[in-house]
């Protein structure tokens, strides 16, 4: 029986791992990838997190799971593909879960969902046809494949600013397709992108098709106006449109919001005694790594608390 079962192990998820050993929790971390980090280990640099700018995603994913085994850390790999409440709890006991896995199940305490989010897709003809041979949905992992190539970024926000700034640095041409008039991005980062002499933007427009033979050659826009299309050939697709929680597993075990993430406040303590949540699959403002380490901190906190409340 553990005190504690963290679900996760990016940012969120190894930061809960390293409060948890400070507090003395009989603790397991199960992960879905044999690597710990999450999103950043496709991140190419982290120029935001207070004390190592300009790190390397990949390398600061290592860091923070060192630290997570010097302390003795326990790591499962396996796909959770459901919780279950084996018994409930009262003023006194915890509640029991059953955490299913495919390779196994863990009897716990508590439960911290620290899933993060993954990648929206277009949903266009192509583009699954066509994912790894030019569709990329990570600029700075992929854009090194496409130097003095031609690239097309879809998007508006800060994401999509940033992956066209830096597949700049390097491809010949850079269009970025928004289907509004104007960018939702920071303004420091739209002064930055349409002052660069290699990109253009194409305003007011959508990407209906990816085509190509064995790899992308064009991608087909669709302008929303005036209904006028036309192929923009390239050598790359990077899609930069938001992102969704990875918490399809975990529906009706606490509750939600309309797109799948779980609400809760900065305690991480969700609708169900026991279950608490960190990292981007928490209803939040700001989705960064700073926020998302906090999260981890903040939820083995409630997790103490809940459990000296059970003895």
């Amino acid at each position: 029986m553990r005190d504690l079962v963290i679900i996760g192990s990016g940012p969120a998820g190894l930061s809960a791992a390293v409060y948890a050993k400070r507090a003395g929790l009989n603790t397991l971390v199960i992960e879905k990838d044999p690597v710990s980090g999450g999103q950043i280990l496709i991140t190419y640099e982290v120029d935001n997190y207070l004390g190592l700018p300009g790190i390397n995603g990949f390398d600061m994913g290592m860091k923070f799971r060192e630290h997570a085994d010097k302390l003795g850390a326990e790591f499962a790999e396996g796909c959770v593909s459901s919780i279950l409440i084996e018994k409930e709890g009262n003023e006194k006991e915890a509640p029991v879960f059953k955490v299913v896995t495919d390779q196994g199940e863990y009897e716990t305490k508590t439960v911290l969902l620290a899933t993060g989010a993954s990648h929206n897709k277009l949903g266009i003809k192509g583009e699954e046809e066509f994912t790894g041979r030019g569709v990329s949905y990570c600029a700075t992992c992929d854009g090194a494949f496409f130097r003095d190539k031609v690239a097309v970024v879809n998007g508006g926000g800060d994401v999509a600013v940033e992956d066209a700034i830096f597949l700049a640095r390097g491809c010949k041409k850079v269009y970025l397709v928004h289907r509004r008039d104007e960018l939702r991005a920071a303004k420091i980062l739209q002064d930055e992108l349409l002052s660069l002499p290699n990109v253009e933007v194409i305003w007011d427009s959508v990407i209906e098709e990816v085509k190509g033979d064995t790899k992308v050659s064009s991608v087909a826009v669709k302008n929303v106006k005036t209904g006028e299309t036309k192929d923009v050939e390239t050598d790359a697709l990077f899609v930069a449109i938001g992102i969704h929680p990875l918490t399809e597993s975990f529906a009706g075990l606490a509750d939600m919001d309309g797109t799948g993430y779980i609400i809760a406040d900065e305690s991480g303590v969700t609708s169900t005694p026991g279950v608490f949540v960190a990292g981007d699959s928490r209803k939040k403002r700001l989705r960064q790594i700073v926020t998302a380490v906090a999260d981890g901190a903040n939820a083995v906190t409630s997790v103490q608390d809940f459990l000296v409340g059970k003895k």
